[in-house]
């Protein structure tokens, strides 16, 4: 057999191409270590390593029902990085560059210098409250006299900044506002500057195209309102003030940390805010991230359900603002049919609505399901109209339902009945006879008057039944004057009137009238007359609608006052444990036998359903589904001003379930206003049958 043999030839040159192949590789890596290491060895210690705060997502706000009404949605912001942005030959030009291309996507940037964008340079009148704590810091650091004026600190800046004169004076104040933005945050603890807050995906897209140093486009989270209603309930979240930073810095909080300013977000910050993160980042020269390690796993905050229904809350809202204005439409054409007719209208004469509010509250546990104030706002634009809104007539931040008080007319005639009835001042048969004027204490000056009175007539005999139906002042006056303000003001502050209501957020306790404090309010020493006008509920006594709504409850319910904690359920950010379950609790009890609760009870009814003796009140409640119990009630402003108009009702009658309040500023009477709390009435019937069936409390809805 022949074998093929290799030529001595080829083995030769394969063995030379292996050593020419293993002498090029020795040289490449002699020249790589050896000659040109120093350079690479340099070009590594480049790297940076950068400690940077994970801002952990702030947890989420649900209604009762699982309904997500604030969540988080990604944004990304701008960030400058200084230290890439000076080491430009002209960082001016760049800065100018940069604004005009925000300003050419629609973006906005932040400029926090409270000085006019065009000459003459005037200071904002305007001016935020941490736009002048920056810019008073700003003196002191810079060594400025705190009374120079806007022009004086702009040319101080055109000298600081090195803004030569070929820019304008426009531009010039471009450029100082976002140099003065960057420095002043050296001279007043807070957050970092944010070039451009949640910029558009265009803008970020033409910045990498561009590859433009010194821009960072960092991932961050903003707030999303699911709802266009709660305003005043939910409340907002904002960068940090000083003062802030002082409080949370010690939670272990970042300096830009966003807080809750307001509602539930500030009520629940420490639940909602949750635990940030740290991670170090391996970095380039040139800024591109070569390396992520987590030294501290960030913890998502806490989700909030709170005892708000929120379909109920946007109808209810719906309906107090369409009621004001049919209100306002009903008293403009009866001022134009007046002056039809020829009749004198005093142009003085205050009765433009000015605001209202209702409350819908749970009767058997206590808890708000609505709370609506108007005007109203919007919360996901708050910040930025925040100026605007203050300088709005009628002062739309201002939550009415919480912190409005309001003198509440003949509504308090239960509590005073109540009181009588178990003091023993009377028994629920015991009739007194009105004879219009109250005249025990004439011989003095003082004779007041039932309502009836004015129209020529007196209600004769009244029980206590019929005088809550009839709302008859002088029966009222006479027991009053016996019972005395001492012991109506305890059976009050028992009703939750003049005391907290238990509810998280910020409110007003008002005031129930009393002798301690009525020079206070009243600037006069007690007198008598004083305890016959708190029975009637006027004097000094002022409740909030939130109040005025737990006590109509607290009637219904026969004497048991629940808190209004407003707070359901808390869970952990997985959703996988329960940390907080909200059970009813009583705050307080009214006892008083059942027949005295009967007898109070059937005058409310009656108010509603006795046409004979309330023909219109009926003529708004006959067709209604459920038996309802209610009590109107006027509440006197002054000379030359309208009326409020006060009303409270709850149902079903024979098995309550749900109360009711509603006032509106100058609203006339609350005869004139019941219509509200029918309509709200009528939504609170309609949206319980279908969640009934269809809806499980805290139960996530797809």
């Amino acid at each position: 057999m022949n074998k093929r043999l290799i030529k001595p030839t080829r083995l030769l040159a394969m063995a030379l191409a292996l050593i020419l192949l293993l002498t090029v590789y020795l040289v490449f890596l002699y020249k790589l270590q050896i000659i040109e290491g120093e350079e690479y060895y340099n070009r590594s210690s480049e790297l940076s390593e950068e400690v940077r705060t994970v801002t952990a997502t702030r947890g989420n706000i649900f209604d009762r029902y699982g309904r997500l009404m604030v969540g988080n949605t990604e944004c990304y912001n701008l960030k400058i990085d200084t230290d890439k942005l000076f080491a430009n030959e002209d960082p001016n030009a760049v800065i100018l560059e940069l604004v005009e291309m925000v300003e050419s996507f629609g973006d906005s940037y932040t400029d926090d210098l409270p000085i006019s964008m065009e000459p003459p340079f005037e200071y904002l009148d305007d001016m935020t409250e941490i736009q002048r704590t920056m810019l008073d810091a700003y003196y002191v650091r810079q060594e400025l006299d705190p009374n120079c004026s806007a022009v004086e600190l702009m040319s101080y800046m055109r000298t600081r900044y090195e803004i030569d004169n070929s820019y304008t004076a426009e531009e010039m104040r471009i450029i100082a506002g976002v140099r003065y933005s960057i420095n002043v945050r050296y001279a007043v603890n807070t957050s970092d500057y944010i070039f451009v807050e949640d910029a558009s995906m265009k803008l970020i897209s033409s910045i990498m195209e561009q590859k433009l140093v010194g821009i960072d486009v960092e991932l961050a989270y903003v707030r999303k309102y699911s709802t266009e209603y709660a305003a005043h309930i939910l409340g907002y979240t904002g960068l940090m003030t000083q003062e802030e930073y002082e409080r949370y810095s010690l939670l272990d909080y970042a300096n830009d940390a966003m807080v809750g300013k307001d509602g539930i977000e500030y009520a629940f910050e420490s639940y909602l805010h949750g635990q940030d993160g740290e991670v170090v980042e391996t970095k380039t020269a040139s800024g591109t991230v070569l390396a992520t390690v987590y030294t501290k796993e960030p913890v998502p905050g806490n989700h909030i359900y709170l005892t708000i229904d929120s379909v109920l809350q946007e109808q209810t809202e719906r309906i107090l603002a369409s009621g004001v204005e049919a209100l306002k439409r009903t008293y403009a054409q009866a001022r134009a049919e007046a002056e039809g007719r020829g009749e004198p209208y005093d142009p003085e004469f205050k009765d433009e609505i000015t605001g209202a509010a209702a409350v819908v509250v749970d009767v058997r546990t206590g808890e708000p399901l609505a709370m609506a104030s108007w005007p109203t706002y919007d919360v996901s634009t708050v910040i930025e109209n925040y100026q605007e809104l203050l300088e709005t007539e009628n002062a739309p931040l201002f939550n009415r339902a919480l912190l409005g008080a309001y003198a509440p007319g003949s509504t308090f005639k239960p509590c005073t009945a109540i009181a009588v009835l178990t003091n023993g001042i009377i028994n629920t048969e015991e009739p007194i006879t009105c004879e219009g004027v109250f005249t025990k204490y004439a011989a003095d000056g003082y004779a007041p008057e039932c309502w009836i009175w004015a129209e020529g007539y007196t209600h004769q005999e009244e029980v206590v039944t019929t005088a809550i139906r009839d709302s008859c002042n002088y029966f009222f006056y006479t027991v009053s004057d016996k019972l005395g303000v001492d012991i109506m003001g305890e059976v009050a502050h028992n009703f939750g009137l003049g005391v907290p209501t238990g509810i998280e957020l910020v409110e007003t306790t008002g005031n129930m009238s009393n002798r301690a404090n009525h020079a206070d309010y009243a600037g006069t020493e007690w007198r008598i007359g004083d305890t016959l006008q708190a029975g009637i509920g006027q004097a000094d006594s002022i409740f909030s609608p939130l109040q005025m709504a737990e006590y109509c409850a607290t009637v219904a319910n026969s004497g048991t006052r629940y808190s209004a904690s407003i707070l359901k359920s808390i869970r952990s950010y997985d959703y996988s444990e329960k940390l907080y379950e909200r059970e009813p609790e009583i705050l307080s009890t009214v006892e008083s036998a059942d027949y005295n609760w009967a007898a109070v009870h059937e005058g409310m009814y009656e108010v509603l359903h006795n046409w004979e003796h309330n023909g219109a009140n009926v003529e708004n409640w006959f067709d209604c589904e459920w038996e309802v119990a209610g009590k109107t009630g006027t509440a006197q402003k002054g000379e030359n001003i309208q009326n409020d108009g006060l009303f409270m009702c709850y149902a079903p009658y024979d098995d309550p379930e749900v109360a009711i309040f509603v006032v509106v500023e100058r609203g006339g009477s609350g005869a004139s206003v019941q219509f509200i709390a029918r309509q709200i009435m009528d939504a609170y019937i309609t949206i319980r049958g279908y969640s009934d069936t269809s809806e499980e409390e805290m139960t996530l809805l797809k």
